[in-house]
């Protein structure tokens, strides 16, 4: 009988001893992510000089990549519209990405945004964008 007492005793203790360890030592709470940072060429607020085609955009994540990368969307449109004449969307875990805005009319100012977004943390975004007009 006193054996059976111990042994329960022994038992209540072992599972004691090992439910935080079961659940996390850290209450359940994660890191949270890096607040994405990212540079543009050209330069995130910028009114580009007129020029020739073709019109080139790198966007830079500065930051740690999210581990499951992100998502790069750009949309140019002429300035003070909503038509969009250029959209594109890639997912990447790669920091340096190019892109070549097409399709817009020769002589008007376009607007460029450029949104990445985390794919592990949807409210992890970041927006800037520029504008250029092409001379011809």
């Amino acid at each position: 009988m006193k054996q059976r007492f111990a042994f329960k005793g022994m038992l209540a203790i072992l599972v004691i001893a090992l439910v935080p360890m079961l659940w996390g030592c850290g209450g359940g709470k994660s890191t949270p992510e890096p607040s994405l940072t990212v540079t543009m060429n050209p330069a995130n607020g910028t009114v580009v000089s007129p020029s020739l085609a073709p019109f080139n955009l790198n966007v830079t994540i500065t930051s740690t990549m999210p581990s499951a990368g992100v998502t790069i969307s750009v949309i140019a449109t002429t300035d003070g519209s909503s038509t969009t004449f250029f959209s594109t969307s890639k997912s990447t875990k790669t920091a340096s990405n190019d892109f070549t805005i097409t399709g817009q009319t020769l002589g008007d100012l376009s607007a460029v945004t450029v949104t990445v977004k985390s794919n592990s943390t949807s409210s992890n975004t970041w927006t800037g964008g520029y504008k250029f007009t092409q001379k011809g």
